[in-house]
């Protein structure tokens, strides 16, 4: 048993007046006269902006955040199957978002838990794919691999891996991974090195790990 903190109960109590003020998220209205440039939003300049967006975005419309993320995406995409309602899916879409993903691809039902996204999902691209075979379609119409991530028998592993600049990282359900259809459209299917007892990660710590690793590849490239 570790040891804790007792506290002193004859120490004085500080008044609910002087308690510290409960810390909001963003910033208020906008002070003094107010910035020039259609980017900006009127009622969020007036009201304040409680968005979860970084400060560059700050009383920013949504449609300009979009047009200015539009010019700095990367072209990786991102694709997950949700043929179970897969809670992971709104993580998925909130990590893409994080790393500037040209877009999210949603194969099987259309609807999805929003949830996990943090709303973010109004500034990144998500698009449904019906089934497997029509996210190849458009994949071969773009020029685009498809590389799925799993951990299965005969997976070449994601730390060796050369990812393409271009490409299409493809990710299962929690718990039955990528389907056999997933599978078989895939150019390359890799696999996380694990080293503890559980068989696999969450499917949404999966995919950060995934677009991490690909950040690494092209952004952050060292140069010999």
């Amino acid at each position: 048993m570790t040891d804790q903190a007792v506290p002193d109960s004859s120490a004085p109590r500080t008044p609910a007046a002087e308690a510290p003020a409960h810390h909001e998220v963003g910033v208020g209205p906008w002070p003094g006269p107010w910035p020039e440039g259609d980017h900006y939003d009127p009622e969020l300049l007036a009201e304040g902006d409680r968005r979860n967006v970084v400060d560059r975005y700050r009383y920013w419309r949504r449609e300009a955040i979009v047009a200015d993320l539009d010019t700095r995406r990367h072209p990786f995409h991102v694709a997950v199957e949700n043929w179970e309602h897969d809670f992971n899916i709104g993580s998925v879409v909130r990590t893409a978002n994080a790393f500037g993903a040209a877009a999210v691809h949603i194969v099987g039902r259309r609807r999805w838990n929003r949830r996990g996204a943090m709303v973010t999902e109004r500034y990144q691209h998500v698009h449904h794919r019906p089934d497997a075979a029509d996210l190849v379609d458009w994949a071969q119409r773009n020029g685009l691999p498809l590389i799925g991530v799993d951990n299965l028998p005969g997976a070449v592993p994601l730390e060796t891996y050369p990812l393409p600049r271009a490409c299409v990282l493809v990710f299962g359900q929690e718990g039955p991974g990528l389907s056999a259809e997933a599978r078989a459209v895939c150019e390359s299917v890799l696999s996380i090195g694990q080293y503890g007892s559980t068989r696999s990660i969450n499917a949404g710590a999966a995919a950060a790990v995934a677009m991490h690793a690909w950040i690494r590849a092209h952004v952050f490239h060292q140069h010999p």
